[in-house]
């Protein structure tokens, strides 16, 4: 991290392929000026003896001064030799603009590899290559290569993207909104210096409190993890854009989890647990970094509204409930005390419409929010209200009044945030009121406004992992190929998940008398070393009531399948049957889906994901957040389930897939039966790897 430090804080840059026919090379030169760099900055050029109206040197050794930076800009096949000569001379920080490395194909890869390898050698940090640099706006450090815009607002976000075009945009955006940046990389192919790299100093970093991410691909989920885990702790939350379409995580054939896990889906599992608020639009990512560089934790999802529009509010009203936002009733002494103020043709309720009677009454919107932030039912006041755009002939009286509102709002109880109508840029004008008066960030537009607020809440209220030591699983067998149900229900039940008893019967007469001990009627199932799905090949015969039965069964399922036997069960009624299936995805690593299960698994993909391990009380959370839970809870006087002994189960499931480690490919039961406190796996898969 020392490393990565001095690459975003040098006292001295060299731009190395300076010309005057490039507009890189002008872009950055000027950002540096304009943006007052304090140190010195070198023009390298072997063929001008003058670039961009200043002094050129031939080369980084012809500089003859120390060189804490070098910004490459010549072709492709010159990089490695300026490396090689600006090592030689002690420089340790580069920034690589140039592209043609790993993302031009074979050639390109092979002059990425030599240039890993000269780092490594050499013990360089390098940013890049094909990247645009960075704005350290804290540090006021810009070697950037596009225009950057002014006034440069330097605030608490940090911005990391995987991406060189969409990074202008995103500063441009963050500026129009108000929100000033710590500093933004653009960090090209990650040849070396990676996101994560750029992540953890961030994390360190006093000058930012809020960090955003626009990520492609998530390079090393292990470091990652760990520093999202960092970031949690310091108390820092990360905001990230994921970009990428769905498809198949794990290829599992013989399981039905494969179905439900998809890259996309593991990612946002991975990023709930590891408190990263992942969004889906560029907006939303500053927005809400914005919403929470300026207020921090949201710690509850009670929201106050107050605005001076009934229009606005039933929006809000619709946006809150699409975040899981709640809009109390207001306390009997905040409808007295809001009575008070208000006109005689308002009504007090929440949202609160404080009426066209604000234009009469400038102060009332302040008012009602005061006491709105009062009220001891409401965690957070959401103020609709907005800087002014244009400045009036006399601006004194408007001062006043956003002064008096900023007075309130800091003074408040509670977290008040102020949200817009639209999204709309906040003007110069509007940025000297702010500044003036000590108005806070106003979230752009109630759309993205109540998504920044939902996220803020989740993040605020999310309940940190807990670290757990796996225990040693009993294990009976070499643990290889697939294990159908047989060896599969044996390996959970040996290690405390509850399993339907099972008798094997290797000819019918054992078969019946199976079936005379558990009493009618009984499921009969084919025993074969690597028949997983048994009823597709006809391999299950169910509600066997009589001794003919069965010995018909048993026949039949002998027949039509390659077993050597079949399994005699109590056939169970009732209930609500659940798949717990753990898969091991290619970057997370293993992966549970809880979901409902039987033939409803591929129909309604109605499952819950989570990365494990997970305890009792994450198990919980999974299963509540299922479409199906009203089933489990008793639809229609159905008998409701013991949600807290399912969860129980699940977390078992969770340790004995933890503890069998880098063996497992995927654990499926399918179905798990829950009646009541009952709960058992009526069939199991393990396949190993």
């Amino acid at each position: 991290m020392s490393a990565v430090g001095a690459l975003f804080h040098p006292r001295s840059i060299a731009l190395v392929g300076a010309t005057d026919k490039s507009g890189w090379s002008l872009n950055t030169y000027n950002n540096l000026l304009l943006h007052r760099f304090a140190g010195p900055v070198y023009l390298v050029n072997p063929r001008a003896a003058t670039v961009h109206g200043a002094e050129a040197y031939e080369s980084l050794t012809a500089i003859g001064l120390p060189v804490d930076l070098a910004y490459v800009m010549v072709p492709t096949k010159a990089v490695l030799s300026v490396l090689t000569e600006g090592a030689r001379l002690g420089i340790k920080n580069y920034v690589i603009l140039t592209a043609g490395f790993g993302e031009a194909g074979p050639g390109g890869v092979a002059l990425q590899t030599a240039l890993t390898e000269l780092v490594a050698r050499e013990n360089l940090t390098v940013l890049g290559p094909n990247g645009n640099g960075y704005i350290n706006a804290a540090g006021g450090v810009t070697p950037y290569g596009l225009p950057i815009p002014t006034p440069l607002l330097t605030g608490p976000v940090g911005v990391v993207l995987q991406s060189g075009a969409l990074a202008s945009a995103v500063l441009s955006f963050a500026q129009a909104r108000n929100i000033g940046i710590s500093l933004l990389t653009s960090m090209g192919n990650e040849a070396t210096v990676s996101v994560v790299d750029v992540l953890d100093y961030l994390v360190d970093d006093p000058a930012t409190r809020v960090i955003a991410l626009f990520l492609e691909s998530v390079r090393r989920p292990d470091r990652f993890a760990a520093v999202a885990r960092k970031a949690q702790a310091a108390g820092k939350p990360i905001v990230a854009l994921k970009i990428g379409s769905s498809q198949l995580a794990s290829q599992t054939a013989r399981a039905h989890t494969g179905a439900l896990v998809g890259d996309d889906d593991v990612t946002s599992a991975a990023f709930r647990q590891l408190g990263v608020i992942r969004v889906r639009s560029l907006e939303d990512l500053i927005i809400t970094a914005g919403l929470l560089a300026s207020s921090g934790s949201l710690r509850g999802p009670r929201i106050g509204v107050v605005t001076p529009s009934g229009g606005a509010s039933e929006i809000i009203a619709d946006r809150a409930e699409a975040e899981g936002l709640r809009l109390p009733s207001y306390a009997p002494e905040t409808v007295r005390r809001l009575t008070e103020i208000l006109p005689d043709f308002g009504q007090v309720a929440n949202p609160l419409d404080i009426t066209g009677y604000v234009v009469v009454d400038r102060t009332l919107l302040g008012r009602a929010m005061e006491v709105v932030a009062d009220d001891p039912g409401i965690d957070v006041v959401l103020l609709l209200n907005e800087l002014p755009r244009v400045r009036p002939p006399d601006p004194a009286q408007l001062l006043e009044m956003f002064g008096l509102t900023a007075k309130r709002i800091h003074s408040a109880p509670k977290p008040v945030v102020v949200v817009s109508n639209a999204l709309t840029d906040i003007t110069e004008f509007g940025r000297e009121v702010a500044a003036a008066t000590g108005f806070p960030y106003v979230t752009g537009g109630i759309e993205h406004g109540l998504t920044a607020i939902g996220a803020a809440v989740r993040w605020s209220t999310a309940r940190p992992p807990q670290p757990s030591v796996p225990s040693t699983p009993v294990l009976r067998g070499s643990p290889s190929g697939l294990w159908v149900e047989r060896e599969a229900a044996t390996l959970l039940a040996d290690n405390g998940i509850p399993v339907v008893p099972s008798t094997y019967a290797s000819n019918v007469d054992t078969a019946v008398t199976a079936a005379e001990s558990y009493g009618y009627p009984v499921v009969l199932k084919a025993a074969a070393e690597g028949l997983g799905h048994k009823s597709d090949v006809g391999g299950v015969r169910l509600g066997l009531s009589t001794v003919d039965h069965v010995r018909s069964a048993y026949e039949e399922i002998l027949a039509r399948t390659r077993a050597t036997g079949v399994l005699v069960q109590p056939q169970r009624v009732g209930g609500v049957e659940l798949l717990v299936g753990v898969v091991r995805d290619a970057a997370w690593g293993l992966t549970m889906a809880v979901g409902l299960g039987g033939i409803w698994v591929e129909v309604l993909r109605d499952s819950s994901l989570r990365l494990l391990p997970v305890d009792r009380a994450e198990a919980l959370a999974a299963l509540n957040e299922l479409r199906g839970v009203e089933l489990l809870r008793g639809a229609r006087g159905t008998e409701p389930a013991d949600l807290e002994a399912v969860a129980d189960v699940v977390a078992r499931v969770s340790d004995l897939a933890v503890g069998l480690g880098d063996r497992l490919e995927s654990l499926e039961i399918n179905p798990l039966l829950v009646r009541g406190s009952t709960v058992e796996a009526l069939d199991a898969l393990v396949t190993w790897r």
